[in-house]
């Protein structure tokens, strides 16, 4: 998974990075597809933003969250990221279900009307 942290209107501290990252990396216990995810820290006026992007196969997941303090914008983000990233894999586990489902039951009907022309 490629990361990226990009700061806008302020230098964000080796603590703060060090955070985002740690932070970042427990998404791939939820989902092991990510290509990549960007990091977008925000400050306006009093409000602090947290925007996440994370691009896995086929889609964009993005969350954006705002609150007094940063630290708490990123844990926000990432609690919303994974929120989206379970119910991604979800509906790919459903999708793939439902085929594999679908070819089983074609297969078994095939075998019956096989062994139906025997008899």
């Amino acid at each position: 998974m490629r990361y990226r942290l990009t700061a806008r209107h302020f230098t964000p501290s080796e603590r703060l990075k060090q955070y985002v990252q740690k932070q970042v990396n427990r998404l791939e216990r939820y989902y092991r597809g990510i290509i990549d995810c960007e990091v977008i820290l925000d400050e306006e006026k009093l409000q602090k933003i947290a925007e996440i992007q994370v691009k896995v196969n086929g889609a964009l997941l993005t969350a954006v969250e705002r609150s007094e303090d940063i630290f708490k914008s990123v844990d926000l983000a990432v609690e919303k990221i994974e929120r989206q990233l379970k119910k991604y894999k979800g509906k790919l586990q459903n999708y793939e279900g439902e085929r594999v489902g679908k070819l089983l039951s074609e297969k078994e009907a095939q075998a019956e009307s096989e062994t139906e022309e025997i008899v």
